[in-house]
């Protein structure tokens, strides 16, 4: 009996856990550049002396689905969209480079490009500046130009360019705060000039909406499973004391 009760237990926990990944992959299927976190069960032995035979499950969380979203045309000037593999380099909150699908930007007070979530985006030789300008564009190589405030179209002038790299996505994982860097040894990647950017565009989410509802539905009938088998154990177990005291 305990070791029904210790499986069903081990697996309500690890149904929760894959649970709260497909909830969050839900949550952000609208999150612009969302890559969707994929999520697998398998039986892990109890390792020691004493369980030789135990096995509980476990949930991990393998890898992150890089495929791409679908694209969003918006026709604004300071959206971008990555076309085909490729990554948009910007600077964590920590000071150090990471990289994101989100290319929704905006200029701040100071004239820094920034993502939507505020972090700001890298250029050749950091974070990008925009002096002021009455129109500023970017071109599918990451190019951006502007036309100085107050000034003729004729005194158009490139800035800065956007640095984007395109690493093998295998030597990448996703952080808590969803920006992907290297795997712990992997170096960081340099910058490739093959990726390109689709102006007034941004990526969506790549989240199947019904599969990780049907995901979130299957897990709570198991989880409702667990706490069933749970229930018969404790009372097989009440059933067996009761009758050690009567004999």
């Amino acid at each position: 009996m305990d070791k029904a009760l210790y499986i069903s237990m081990s697996g309500a926990k690890q149904n929760m856990l894959s649970q709260q990944a497909h909830a969050n992959n839900l949550a952000n299927a609208n999150t612009v550049g969302f890559k969707r976190d994929l999520e697998q069960a398998r039986s892990m032995p109890v390792f020691g002396d004493h369980f030789p035979t135990r096995a509980y499950a476990m949930s991990e969380r393998p890898a992150t689905d890089t495929q791409m979203g679908p694209m969003i045309e918006t026709g604004r000037s300071l959206d971008v969209a990555v076309r085909g593999d490729g990554w948009i380099a910007v600077q964590a909150e920590d000071g150090q480079p990471a990289y994101t699908r989100d290319g929704q930007f905006n200029i701040d007070a100071n004239g820094i490009l920034r993502t939507a979530h505020g972090l700001a985006v890298l250029g050749n030789g950091g974070p990008i500046v925009v002096p002021p300008a009455d129109k500023v564009e970017i071109g599918g190589d990451g190019t951006i130009s502007i036309i100085p405030a107050g000034q003729g179209a004729e005194t158009i002038a490139e800035i800065d360019r956007i640095q984007m790299v395109k690493p093998d996505n295998k030597t990448m994982e996703k952080g808590l705060d969803g920006l992907m860097r290297p795997k712990p040894g992997v170096d960081q990647p340099v910058p490739d000039a093959t990726v390109t950017l689709e102006s007034g565009f941004l990526e969506g989410s790549n989240v199947n909406v019904v599969d990780a509802l049907t995901q979130v539905m299957s897990l709570s009938r198991q989880y409702e499973l667990q706490v069933k088998v749970m229930r018969s154990a404790d009372e097989n177990s009440q059933a067996a004391a009761r009758l050690l005291q009567n004999s």
